[in-house]
């Protein structure tokens, strides 16, 4: 089976010349700011939250991690072709994961129904949660503004991150995974400005499988 990172690849290669451009002076920018610096590192505490999941009930982390560590992983939305990728990836490695004795949640800051058009486009059986206005995200400090140039590619494609958020912050979060124990400490995590990168399946197991004894 192809790794993620190949398929992402493939992907890539697809890009037209303009969304290239706009890509590679978003991430040069957002790299000359530092973003991801301020991010959640080993052995921070992740927040505590309560969110609305897909299905409109709200669900609180510390619930979750009463029944053993948690992978949290911030996506961009539907309209993302490598967040679909890596939402699949994780959708196949989702038994092993559970097996493992970890639960997966997947944070996107799309609004308005928007949650569970992904959970059912990728049958994913995990929690997806709307972070309304960003404040998870702002909490770790994965989230960016969306740099001019690809704002406007996006609203160019009909995408319009601030009919699909529910507000007119234009924040995005970037690719990013937290593995956490049962007590909710960042034991691994992945961070990347380059939203054609994402955490393989693979690494998110062999973390939860490195959990020290009575964290997993």
């Amino acid at each position: 089976m192809p790794r993620l990172h190949d398929k992402i690849l493939a992907q890539r290669r697809t890009m037209s010349d303009e969304v290239r451009l706009a890509y590679e002076v978003s991430v040069a920018e957002m790299r000359a700011h530092g973003i991801g610096s301020s991010a959640l590192r080993l052995g921070d505490r992740f927040p505590d939250i309560v969110l609305p999941n897909a299905e409109g009930d709200l669900i609180a982390t510390g619930d979750l991690l009463r029944r053993g560590p948690v992978v949290v992983t911030f996506f961009r939305g539907i309209w993302c072709p490598y967040c679909r990728l890596m939402l699949d990836a994780l959708v196949a490695a989702l038994p092993e994961i559970e097996a493992a004795g970890a639960s997966l949640i997947g944070i996107t800051p799309e609004t308005g129904g928007l949650a569970l058009t992904t959970k059912r486009n990728h049958h994913a059986a995990f929690e997806v949660l709307s972070d309304v206005d960003c404040g998870l995200g702002l909490g770790c400090g994965v989230v960016f503004r969306t740099p001019d140039i690809y704002r406007r590619l996006l609203l160019k494609y009909g995408n319009d991150l601030a009919a699909r958020h529910g507000n007119q912050a234009w924040f995005l979060p970037l690719p990013a995974v937290f593995v956490l124990d049962r007590d909710g400490i960042v034991r691994w995590r992945f961070l990347s400005v380059d939203f054609t990168e994402q955490a393989e399946p693979e690494d998110i197991l062999a973390a939860i499988r490195a959990l020290p004894s009575g964290a997993a």
